[in-house]
């Protein structure tokens, strides 16, 4: 990700985004109800994917684990990356804690997006990178959920998430963007942000009479 798009993305919000994606795609972007340990940090970056499915020992990728999945996923180009984590259906246990996801520390990611539970938050906290969840757990969850592939197309909060999409979120949401359309989306979003700026001079400055009466 070059120095430019990350300058221009930290210059406009989740929801002009949003609203800059509704103008460039058709399909559902946005992801709502997400958490953080440190929720004043805003993730932004490419994305790799780890699949998790319901768990069941009778299949060959059960016996893989995190580690093989991550390290598949992030292959030789970790910094920077997203690393999305799908549910799985199962979006109440735990998809990983402290312990598991200090590898994106290892490998400087930009931190992590699941719409799963995840451990240990002020551990998560401790580390350099974003983290965005849907929610805080406490129990373990290997014998719930498991990840099963690593860098394939994903569902997490209602969006489908492919490797290569860019990530955004903050506290008021998440996006993912194509990655074919990304300055696009960025720079319309900017516009969506001039736009409201002006408007909110004109509310300032309108005349509440004239406005009363309909002029």
């Amino acid at each position: 990700m070059n120095d430019d798009l990350r300058r221009s993305v930290a210059g406009v919000s989740c929801a002009s985004l949003v609203d800059a994606m509704g103008r460039v795609h058709g399909h559902r972007a946005h992801i709502l109800d997400l958490v953080s340990p440190a929720p004043d940090r805003v993730l932004f970056g490419p994305v790799v994917t780890v699949a998790f499915l319901p768990y069941r020992d009778d299949l060959p990728q059960a016996g893989l684990g995190f580690a093989t999945l991550f390290h598949r996923a992030v292959a030789d180009t970790p910094e920077g990356k997203v690393m999305v984590l799908s549910s799985g259906g199962c979006p109440d246990a735990s998809h990983g804690g402290g312990t598991k996801l200090s590898r994106l520390q290892n490998h400087g990611l930009a931190g992590v997006l699941t719409d799963g539970r995840l451990r240990d938050f002020a551990q998560l906290a401790g580390y350099g990178f974003a983290t965005w969840c849907g929610g805080e757990t406490t129990r373990w969850g290997g014998e719930t959920v498991m990840p099963f592939a690593a860098n394939i197309p994903v569902e997490v909060g209602g969006v489908c998430v492919v490797p290569g999409d860019y990530a955004y979120a903050d506290s008021s949401g998440a996006v993912v963007i194509p990655a074919d359309s990304v300055h696009r989306v960025v720079e319309e979003a900017a516009r969506i942000e001039g736009d409201e700026d002006r408007a909110v001079e004109r509310i300032r400055d309108e005349d509440p009479a004239r406005v009363r009466r309909g002029d």
